[in-house]
């Protein structure tokens, strides 16, 4: 297998790959390559039935039930995910993620309590606590992706994650910590390094992932996201001026006989605001997974490719989050399969072999107790 590579440089129009500027792969062509689609069968009606009794048995367990449903669900979208025919697997164990929930929720509990108690020393309980969960932070994210990984199952083969500590602590510490001292002007920096970090420790049996991207187009994509906030600010803006000018100007400003029709448009524009701030950052995340799996490869002889568009995945998210609340959430399980089946049908994978040969390589079990951490705090390490 080692033999076989998939060209380093970037191919032309009239080459196998074709390519647009960020690099999504439109039509392989080449002699030997192998392109295989990938297909989402889930559907709302059984993912509805799944959903709903996870959420009653989490409800009347007081949450104990949390990882048995996570578990469920990710089993039902994974074996619903298939590639050259066969469906992937989700392997995870639910004693070992709840073994996992608990430690962290005892953690953030003891911090919530010397908050809320106030006792002697408790302000050196709390900075102890964020300290040592900033600290811990980088090696949390790791375990979660080891953990995620591990429990990743295609053709009976788990996948795995290898990237090193030291490099966690770089992607999610020292990055993090220069995007924020730069005022944010790093940003992109950041989610460049996290990207990498995330393709280049994948590894499926003894093939390494291999990020092929530049920094670049991720700084293109912050732009388009500052866009769209920038957006949010002016109109708020326009709004406070519009208002107070019709008053004629700050000396004539009543504040206690503000009209309600006023009042109503700037707080619309404060939504407005937070609206475009959220598109922003759903467009971040969509454009970023678009960029990264046109530029990711494994073992030099399988590359990835989208063929989504970022805003069509955006406007699926605003629909989606309109459904959930008219809805009064009992459209989330529509809102997930319909997701999926976008997202899943608009991604390829081309490859130079069979994708039964890969070997496996030794695996260990991993801790859950990242995963239990990320998926408490809503972190999201992913795209």
């Amino acid at each position: 297998m080692g033999a076989m590579t998939l060209p380093d440089r970037e191919p032309s129009s009239t080459q196998a790959f074709a390519a647009d500027s960020l690099g999504a792969v439109q039509a392989p062509q080449v002699a030997g390559v192998q392109t295989h689609p990938l297909r989402f069968t889930g559907q709302p009606g059984e993912y509805f039935r799944i959903w709903i009794v996870n959420m009653a048995l989490t409800v009347v367990t007081l949450g104990l039930y949390t990882p048995w449903a996570r578990i469920r669900t990710r089993q039902y979208l994974y074996g619903h995910t298939w590639l050259d025919g066969q469906n992937f697997e989700y392997s995870a164990r639910p004693i070992a993620l709840l073994r996992g929930y608990l430690i962290v929720a005892a953690f953030f509990g003891l911090f919530t309590a010397a908050q809320e108690l106030q006792f002697s020393g408790w302000q050196w309980v709390v900075g102890g606590l964020g300290a040592l969960f900033a600290l811990a932070y980088p090696w949390l994210v790791r375990q979660s992706m080891r953990f995620q990984a591990r429990s990743t199952v295609y053709r009976g083969l788990p996948f795995r994650f290898s990237g090193s500590l030291g490099e966690a602590y770089v992607a999610y510490g020292v990055a993090n910590l220069v995007s924020g001292l730069s005022g944010s002007l790093a940003l992109p920096w950041a989610w460049f390094m996290q990207r990498r970090y995330q393709a280049q420790g994948l590894e499926y049996g003894t093939a390494r992932g291999h990020f092929r991207g530049s920094l670049g187009p991720f700084y293109l994509i912050g732009l388009a996201g500052f866009a769209l906030t920038l957006l949010g600010v002016a109109l708020v803006a326009a709004l406070a001026f519009g208002g107070v000018t019709l008053l004629g100007g700050l000396d004539g400003l009543d504040f206690e006989g503000l009209s309600s029709g006023l009042i109503i448009a700037i707080v619309g524009g404060y939504l407005a605001l937070g609206l475009l701030y959220g598109l922003a950052w759903q467009y971040v995340r969509a454009a970023s997974m678009h960029y990264v799996l046109n530029h990711f490869e494994l073992g030099g002889v399988v590359r990835t490719g989208a063929t989504f568009r970022p805003w069509r995945l955006v406007w699926i998210g605003v629909t989606n989050t309109l459904a959930r609340i008219v809805s009064l959430g009992l459209l989330t399980p529509w809102a997930v399969i319909r997701t999926n089946r976008y997202l899943i049908g608009h991604i390829q994978v081309h490859s130079l072999t069979s994708l039964d040969d890969f070997s496996a390589a030794q695996s260990q079990s991993e801790s859950a107790l990242g995963e239990a951490a990320t998926e408490l705090l809503d972190i999201n390490i992913g795209f």
